[in-house]
């Protein structure tokens, strides 16, 4: 057992727990079902995982990948998060061909959300992003948020064409989790071109579900934004 994975055990309470199982949807059919989780606040994670990441190797990681804790789920993505940047090119691919093998460990919208970006996101900046699309066509809820999220780093640098592809592709997806995350980048393009993000939207707003035009048009100047949702 790694440092990490004791030192994260160790901090459990289980009152805390009990409110984040009903956070994140672990009831029978929702979209975390069966998840278990320990209590842990994501600041006492990151903490312990800032003091111990250096220590840590690929073996280790899997360990707490592998788990069925939440929480120490949740420690290994942030330590190979904090492993990326300092790694070499070469370490840097085996992180990303680690992480889409454990695609389906990464199986709650805050553990994609924490390192998608961070690590599948800016490796792929300026390449070839057939990875994208291939979680994108799973049929994985997961790898599907997973591929959406990954753009921020692309928007960020002002390259948009990814996300508006998979938002078009995403306008009927059934869950609503998909429809926030397509929103959430949406809202994050209309940062760096809110005409781009006005083109998208004057194509697709007719078929665009109503919770990721909502997201994308958060930030709007208020009679823009009611303007849109009047339509």
């Amino acid at each position: 057992m790694s440092s990490l994975k004791q030192a994260l055990l160790q901090l459990s309470n289980p009152e805390r727990a009990i409110l984040a199982t009903r956070y994140f949807k672990t009831g029978k059919g929702q979209y975390g079902e069966g998840d278990i989780f320990i209590g842990l606040s994501n600041p006492q994670v990151q903490s312990l995982v800032k003091e111990y990441w250096k220590s840590m190797d690929m073996t280790d990681i899997q360990e707490l990948i592998n788990n069925k804790i939440h929480e120490l789920r949740f420690a290994g993505l942030l330590v190979l998060v904090a492993k990326f940047p300092k790694s070499s090119l070469f370490q840097q691919q085996e992180i990303v061909e680690f992480y889409v093998k454990n695609v389906q460990q990464i199986n709650n919208w805050d553990l994609v959300d924490c390192s998608a970006y961070k690590i599948l996101g800016k490796f792929l900046l300026n390449k070839d992003c057939q990875i994208l699309y291939d979680l994108a066509n799973s049929g994985h809820l997961w790898s599907e948020r997973t591929a959406v999220v990954s753009c921020l780093e692309f928007i960020r640098n002002k390259q948009f064409s990814d996300i508006f592809n998979l938002s078009e592709k995403f306008l009927t997806h059934k869950h609503d989790l998909m429809h926030k995350a397509c929103g959430w980048m949406l809202r994050e393009v209309g940062k760096k071109d809110e005409l781009a993000l006005e083109e998208f939207l004057d194509e697709h707003l007719k078929k665009m579900p109503r919770t990721m035009l909502r997201y994308a048009i958060e930030r709007m100047e208020e009679a823009k934004r009611l303007g849109y949702l009047k339509q």
